[in-house]
């Protein structure tokens, strides 16, 4: 009987300009943009950790070392607040550390978040492994997190999962787009897949989100693909080439997702956060 391989790592894109954002992000990551006190990517990194995940592997770019420095122990500023009651504001972040290790690699040409995801391929090895975006931020009240909920259906089905969900047909043209065969209310067979279609030429309206669990042929896939709209290399003409034969599966998920790379969804993020946790 062969193994099954878990999925243990999670790749972060994270070398992006973040231009919707300038001119903050000339200087500031857009990753390390904050709702209320967190960062965007450490939002992701705990959904990882809550999915079983350990392994984060991050690629970066120029001016992009604040990530690094956020994940790594800051022994003066640790020292100055041991003892009183601002050390619980480092608490969570402190047991992500020893929870995870952090990898990272650059991005050194903007090509797509194909040639992004390929970049990070050093660090990913032979193994399946998840995508998140972290400008996508998602959060379940009412259960897990997406990347728990996508994880159980790798194990189940042993193939790429995509997590969609409906958007304006209008909008699509925002987005990665599929279409397929329903398996049920929650899960498509994907058989097409086009990126950032007019709404007249898009297959439905299932946009793909930023989380994705991808098996490691897909680096293979990615090397061959040649530059697609925009002059990039694309992930979703990567993942046609899976679907094709039967290897992609889109999952509706569960749970809120906001558009954290446009300041209309940033803002939106923090008021949900900022009720949340009153």
């Amino acid at each position: 009987m062969v193994k099954v391989k878990k999925v243990k790592k999670c790749l972060f894109p994270a070398a992006g300009y973040g231009t919707r954002f300038l001119p903050v992000t000339k200087a500031i990551p857009k990753e390390m943009l904050p709702i209320l006190t967190k960062p965007l990517l450490q939002y992701g990194v705990s959904e990882a950790v809550e999915a079983d995940m350990n392994i984060m592997a991050v690629v970066t770019g120029r001016g992009k070392r604040a990530i690094e420095d956020h994940f790594d122990t800051s022994f003066e500023l640790e020292h100055q607040i041991q003892g009183t009651s601002k050390e619980s504001l480092l608490s969570e972040l402190k047991t992500l550390k020893e929870k995870c290790t952090f990898s990272y690699t650059r991005q050194i040409e903007m090509k797509g978040l194909g040639h992004a995801i390929l970049s990070g391929e050093v660090l990913i090895g032979n193994a399946p492994f998840a995508v998140v975006l972290a400008d996508d931020l998602c959060d379940n009240e009412d259960g897990e997190g997406v990347l728990a909920q996508m994880v159980k259906l790798y194990d189940k089905y042993q193939c790429s999962v995509v997590a969609v969900e409906e958007v304006p047909k209008e909008e699509t043209q925002k987005y990665g787009v599929i279409a397929g065969t329903a398996i049920n209310d929650e899960l498509i067979r994907v058989d097409d897949m086009v990126e950032k279609p007019k709404p007249e030429d898009a297959p439905s309206n299932l946009a793909i989100i930023g989380r994705y669990i991808l098996t490691p042929d897909i680096f293979d896939i990615l090397r061959k693909t040649p530059p697609g709209r925009g002059g990039e290399i694309q992930i979703t003409d990567a993942l046609l080439k899976q679907a094709e034969i039967g290897k992609v599966i889109a999952y509706k998920f569960k749970g809120k997702r906001f558009d954290c790379g446009s300041v209309d969804g940033f803002v939106e993020a923090t008021n949900y956060f900022y009720n949340k946790e009153k």
